[in-house]
């Protein structure tokens, strides 16, 4: 009997509950009863939840997320430098043996004024083999970012074994000095010498002035790019 006293009073309570809902008045909505003036703020207060966190949270989230997305990159960096860091002392050590070479490299190249030395040894290797020179005409240098490059048009004639330690000899010059188009041509007379043709090269290495204005005149060209 209590059971369904209640249950009658429920659905009294549930119907008395949805009329209140029933001829509203949107035009006076201070005139509504309890019941839809709460549901009617808690749908507004809901909307200014909502609308409230897309235009003012939309974009930290936005950015938390960004940051989110970086974390795996940030940690690969992190574990990089940290292994740089613990092998710091070896990489300053091969830092140090590159240094020495390149320092090593630098004292194979003649400076601008040890030219005419290295042209005149150039020269003496060949006397010195018996070779007699029909030609030997340094050309233009030609300037490049650290170093210049002097090409030298060579022409001799001699003995074909002497040609060979000519070219030996100028490998083996404390300078660096490369030949190229090397050409020995074979006289018409078989009782004449042989004739080599080639173009050595040497290069030597900009002096700080030098670099300096290597350096001006490529900004100055990619200014006018």
């Amino acid at each position: 009997m209590a059971t369904s006293l209640k249950k009658i009073d429920l659905n009294a309570w549930f119907a008395e509950f949805a009329a209140q809902f029933q001829d509203l008045n949107p035009k006076e909505p201070g005139q509504w009863p309890l019941a839809p003036k709460v549901a009617a703020g808690l749908f507004v207060m809901a909307l200014t939840i909502a609308g409230g966190y897309f235009v003012l949270l939309a974009d930290e989230q936005a950015r938390l997320e960004a940051e989110y997305a970086r974390e795996p990159q940030l940690r690969d960096d992190f574990r990089n430098k940290l292994a740089q860091a613990v092998n710091l002392p070896e990489l300053r050590k091969q830092k140090s043996q590159v240094e020495e070479y390149v320092t090593q490299l630098e004292k194979q190249l003649p400076g601008k004024a040890e030219i005419d030395s290295l042209l005149s040894d150039i020269s003496s290797a060949g006397v010195g083999r018996g070779l007699q020179f029909e030609l030997f005409r340094p050309g233009q240098v030609l300037v490049k970012d650290y170093y210049a490059e002097l090409p030298i048009a060579v022409r001799v004639s001699g003995r074909y074994h002497d040609i060979g330690a000519f070219a030996a000899d100028v490998a083996n010059l404390s300078r660096i000095v490369t030949l190229h188009n090397l050409i020995v041509v074979a006289p018409a007379n078989p009782a004449s010498p042989l004739s080599m043709e080639a173009t050595a090269r040497t290069y030597r290495y900009l002096d700080a002035t030098e670099v300096a204005e290597q350096k001006k005149a490529a900004a100055k060209a990619g200014g006018k790019k």
